[in-house]
Order: C-alpha cells, then sequence, then structure tokens
C-alpha cells in the first residue's frame, strides 16, 4: 500500500491527500463516485505501471479492504493492464493476476463495455497481441453474464473478428508456421474461446426445449462461422494432405456448425436462414461457397452429408458457388472454384448432363466464367486447370446439351483460341456420331446452323488472318474431315447441299482473303529487302568515302520496332502460313471433287 501511496503523491499534494482520496473511495457507495473518480482511478493505475510498481498496484487490488474499490472501478484498469503485458514479459506474471483478479470480482456488464472499447481501440501494431491476452479474460466475462449472454457473445465475436480481418492471411505453409502477424495464433484461441458456449448448446441437445436465450446463442456462433468461412478460410490454401494451423481452425469450424445443427442445411438451403443471423448477401455468398470447397473438396464432415443426394443434385448445388467464385479476381478464390468444380463433375457420368440445366443461370455463368479465365487469366497454372475443367464440363454434356453449349461458345467467347477448342470438339462429336451414334445435332440438320457459326470470317476478306488462324486451321480441318469421312451425311441430300453450300461460300471468302493477305505481306517484304539492300549501300559508300551518312529507315522497322531480320522471319512465316491455308483449301476441294465422281 505503501509503494501505492507513495505513486499518488506525484498527483497530489501531500501523501495525507493520496490517503484520504483512496479511503474516501473506499468509504463511498458506487452511486456516489464521480466521473472524475474513474478518471483519477485510471490515471493512478496507468502511472503505477508505467513506474514499473505492478506489484504493489497487484496487492491493492487483492487487499481486502479495496474490493469495494475494485469492484466499482476496477475496470478502468484494464486497458493498462493489457497494454502492460503486450510490451513487457517482466510484469506480464503480475498483470495476469491482476486482471484475472478483477474479471472475479468487478461488474461482468462493466468489464464487457471495457473489454469491447479496448477491442474497438486495439493498436494497429498489436492486434494478435492484444487479442491473445485478453481472450481467456473476456470468455470468464460472458460467461458469468447472468442476462442477454448470448447478444453480448455476438458483440465480442463481432469486435475481435473485425479487427483480426485487419491482418493479412499467410499463404504459404512456412508463413503459417511462422505466424509473424500472429493471426493463425488468434484463430487457434478463438476456438478455445468458443468450447464453453458450443458445449452448452450441445449438453441440452434432445434434453429439454430449446430457450430463445439458446436460439440465439446458436444464431450468434452461427454468424462468427460464417465471418470465418469467408474471411480467413476462403483466403487461406487449405488442404487436408497440409496440417496447418488455419486448416485446424476449418475443422473447428464445421465441427461447430454440425455441433449447432446448422450443417448440412447452411449448405443445402440456397436462401439465407430466416433466423436472421445473416443480412449480408456477400457474406453468406462467400461463406457457403468456402464451407463447399471445404466439404466436398476437403472432405471435411462430408460424413454428415445426407447420402441420398445424387451427384447430379450435388453438382447443381455447388454450381451456384462455382459460378461466385469464378467470378473472383483473386487466385484463392479462383483455385476453390476450380477444384470444386473438378469434384463436382467428375462424379457425374459422362454424356449425361440434359439440355435444360443450360438454362439455369450458375450454369451459364460458370463455364462463362470459366472461359474468361482461359482467355484474360494472367496465372498461366489457373488457365491450364481451367482449360482441362473446360473439356471435362464439355464430356459430361449429353449430346443435345454440347450442341447447345458449343453454339453459345461460338457466339459469346470473342476468342479464337476458345472458338477453335470449340471447333475441335464438334469434330470429336461428328466423328463419335458417325461410329454407330446417329443423333440430329452432330449428323443432321440441326448440324448446319453450327457450322455457319464456324465458317465465318468475323471481317469478311479483310479479316486478319494471322490473328484468326488456330479457328481457320481448325475449321478447314473439319471440312476435310466431314467431305473426307462423311458416306452417311450424303445419304441426307439436304444436309449435304447445306454442307456444300457452307463449304463453297466459306472457301470463296477466304481465297480472296488469301489473296489480299498474300500480296500485302509479299510487298512489304519486298519493301523490307529493298531497304536492307539500300542501308547495305550506303554503308559501303560511307565507308568508301569516310564521310558520316543518316541512314534512312524503312517503314517497317520505324513501325513495328523489330530488328529488320526479326521483321522479315515474321514476314516469311505469314507467308508459309498463307500457302498452308491455301493447300488445304486445295486438299478440300480435291476431296470434294472425288467424292461426287
Amino acid at each position: 500500500m505503501a509503494g501505492l501511496l507513495e505513486k499518488t503523491e506525484k498527483m497530489l499534494t501531500t501523501k495525507d491527500e493520496a490517503e484520504d482520496l483512496i479511503q474516501r473511495w473506499r468509504d463511498s457507495q458506487e452511486e456516489d463516485l464521480t466521473p472524475e473518480d474513474y478518471q483519477q482511478f485510471k490515471t493512478l493505475g496507468s502511472t503505477c505501471l508505467t513506474e514499473g510498481a505492478s506489484e504493489q498496484l497487484l496487492k491493492f487490488v487483492q487487499e481486502e479492504k479495496n474490493q469495494g474499490v475494485v469492484k466499482s472501478m476496477g475496470g478502468e484498469l484494464l486497458t493498462a493492464l493489457v497494454n502492460e503485458i503486450v510490451k513487457k514479459k517482466k510484469t506480464r506474471d503480475h498483470c495476469q493476476t491482476a486482471i484475472t483478479h478483477l474479471t472475479k470480482t468487478c461488474s461482468p456488464n462493466k468489464l464487457l463495455q471495457n473489454m469491447l472499447e479496448m477491442i474497438e481501440d486495439i493498436d494497429p501494431g498489436a492486434i494478435s497481441e492484444t487479442i491473445l491476452v485478453l481472450l481467456p479474460h473476456l470468455q470468464t466475462v460472458v460467461l458469468r453474464l447472468e442476462d442477454r449472454r448470448a447478444a453480448c457473445l455476438g458483440l465480442s465475436l463481432s469486435a475481435l473478428h473485425g479487427q483480426l480481418s485487419r491482418l493479412p492471411v499467410p499463404y504459404t505453409l512456412q508463413q503459417e508456421e511462422e505466424d509473424e502477424c500472429g493471426l493463425c495464433g488468434c484463430c487457434a484461441a478463438l476456438t478455445l474461446f468458443l468450447r464453453p458456449f458450443v458445449d452448452e448448446l450441445t449438453s441440452k441437445d434432445g434434453k429439454e426445449e430449446a430457450a430463445a436465450e439458446d436460439e440465439e446463442l446458436k444464431v450468434e456462433l452461427l454468424k462468427f462461422c460464417l465471418r470465418s468461412l469467408k474471411n480467413p478460410l476462403l483466403e487461406a490454401e487449405l488442404h487436408k494432405d497440409r496440417k496447418s494451423a488455419l486448416w485446424h481452425f476449418a475443422v473447428e469450424i464445421t465441427a461447430i456448425l454440425h455441433a449447432i445443427k446448422e450443417f448440412p442445411a447452411v449448405l443445402v438451403c440456397c436462401s439465407a436462414p430466416r433466423n436472421g443471423s445473416v443480412t449480408d448477401g456477400s457474406l453468406y455468398r462467400d461463406s457457403r461457397a468456402c464451407l463447399a470447397y471445404l466439404v466436398f473438396v476437403e472432405l471435411l464432415t462430408v460424413e454428415s452429408f445426407p447420402a441420398v443426394f445424387s451427384p447430379l443434385y450435388l453438382l447443381q448445388c455447388n454450381m451456384e458457388h462455382i459460378d461466385h467464385l469464378l467470378t473472383s479476381k483473386q487466385e484463392s478464390h479462383l483455385r476453390k472454384g476450380l477444384a470444386l468444380m473438378e469434384n463436382s463433375l467428375k462424379k457425374v457420368e459422362d454424356n449425361s448432363l440434359p439440355v435444360g440445366l443450360m438454362e439455369l443461370r450458375s450454369f451459364y455463368g460458370g463455364p462463362q466464367n470459366l472461359r474468361l479465365i482461359l482467355t484474360d487469366c494472367p496465372m498461366r497454372h489457373l488457365r491450364e486447370s481451367g482449360l482441362q475443367l473446360f473439356q471435362i464440363f464439355i464430356d459430361k454434356l449429353d449430346t443435345e446439351a454440347k450442341h447447345k453449349f458449343f453454339r453459345c461458345m461460338l457466339k459469346t467467347s470473342n476468342h479464337e483460341g476458345v472458338e477453335s477448342y470449340v471447333i475441335k470438339n464438334i469434330r470429336r462429336q461428328i466423328a463419335f456420331s458417325m461410329k454407330g451414334n446417329p443423333n440430329k445435332y452432330f449428323l443432321g440438320m440441326d448440324l448446319l446452323p453450327l457450322l455457319a457459326l464456324v465458317f465465318i470470317l468475323p471481317h469478311g476478306a479483310e479479316t486478319n488472318l494471322l490473328t484468326n488462324m488456330d479457328k481457320i486451321m481448325e475449321g478447314l480441318n473439319l471440312l476435310r474431315y466431314v467431305f473426307l469421312k462423311g458416306k452417311e451425311m450424303r445419304s441426307n441430300v439436304e444436309l449435304w447441299e447445306g454442307l456444300c453450300r457452307i463449304k463453297e461460300e466459306y472457301l470463296k471468302m477466304l481465297r480472296v482473303a488469301l489473296s489480299m493477305s498474300r500480296a500485302y505481306y509479299s510487298s512489304e517484304l519486298k519493301a523490307l529487302k529493298e531497304g536492307q539492300k539500300l542501308k547495305a549501300r550506303e554503308a559501303r559508300d560511307n565507308a568508301r568515302s569516310g564521310r558520316l551518312v543518316q541512314s534512312v529507315l524503312v517503314k517497317q522497322e520505324h513501325v513495328s520496332g523489330m530488328s529488320p531480320d526479326a521483321q522479315q522471319q515474321v514476314l516469311e512465316s505469314a507467308l508459309v502460313t498463307f500457302d498452308l491455308m491455301d493447300s488445304l483449301t486445295v486438299r478440300i476441294e480435291e476431296i470434294t471433287e472425288e467424292t461426287l465422281s
């Protein structure tokens, strides 16, 4: 007590005044204490800690005669005590003991208010350290509450998650192990913090009618699980073969959802819960998408998922999550979306997805987003995964659905690489149909409108043949195959005439485009070679005369910035490509004449 008085004297005139002040606090009822008293008590405690008197402060807090003061105003010391623990290891034990005493002595409502204010005002540089110190004591305080415990728990969890969401999510296993910003440690501490509240619900399971407070507690736990699924779990790299800290947090979150009987309902139901647990639609979509990934890809709590759902039904449910994930620009979201799509598709039989599914928004949006990954994503490994999935998706569609999907892609992709890949698949379907699998979509009249989308030059004769080279070459190979192998098509006069008409119109336009392109590139190549000869002649003349003569820049070098050798290589390569296209058109005409004869 003497040590505390010595510290107080720096704020008060005499030791007697300090003793009188503390004695007045002891003698006063709580309702008689003024805001000035609270501020003086708070300043006194902070000063003691600043000057290294943590042991004296602890003794004051524990002394029997001071318990009235501590009960009334002890909560004012929390911030200073927690900050002292975060900053200094030497006084940690004294401060921890003091906080423990305060959480058991002071009013839990006042303590909770102080703690929530402390969480709200956390130093950005000490978020994890402060939360780790505070969590065990916050748990004690919330458990002591007799009224509105669930609501107070919800306020606490919301405040805690708000601060944790400011911390960067580690990407690699090494970053998780190092846990430089403390996120992983906080997630582990949060699961311990929640355990008694989850146990409280599960202990009443089926034994008595659920009270309103229990239902509210369930809602608050559900809210926290959904927030955690969005951040950090949706951002994290999670794999069942990599038992990291965040993986264990994911295990705990899914276990809580199962324990409070919100799984699998939260995953299967398309609309937000009616209990008001979610008002943010984006949060709900992100959370459910992450949960779907954890359940169906990483197999967390999958044993609790009803086995009665067919692979087709699960694919329909998951396509909503896949569509949502693939609209993101973040790698972690895209990886989860691609993995979920692959897992869902592989459980469905080939050639089984009906055309009716293509009318669903998610079944339209998912493949379209996949197409955007193929064309726009800067990450090669995601593009490669996307291409594999693109083919798997095609393989799962039935014949009519494939036909509709191909038409949709040819109309909307606006990318020659995607279009050439679709044309390759059209050829495969025609070949499959010719091998004892006849159908009207690839071996009947419905083939004509599909081929009309294939054999078209977007800008007529002025189409850039090099830019569209992949699509044109794939289309010519398809034409050659159809006229070489299409014996069954020739038996259908109307179909065969339609094919011949499409071929004639396409090849006619292509020949004009080839002629124009070859003439242009030949003239450019000729001008380039003449320019090189001129520069060589100037160099020789300059060497003879010994005078500096300014070089003449040829048009191609000035425009493109390429070296003359590189320009020549490009131009010659283009001419070779045109020759190859021309040879294919000639071969197609020869095959046509042979079949007609």
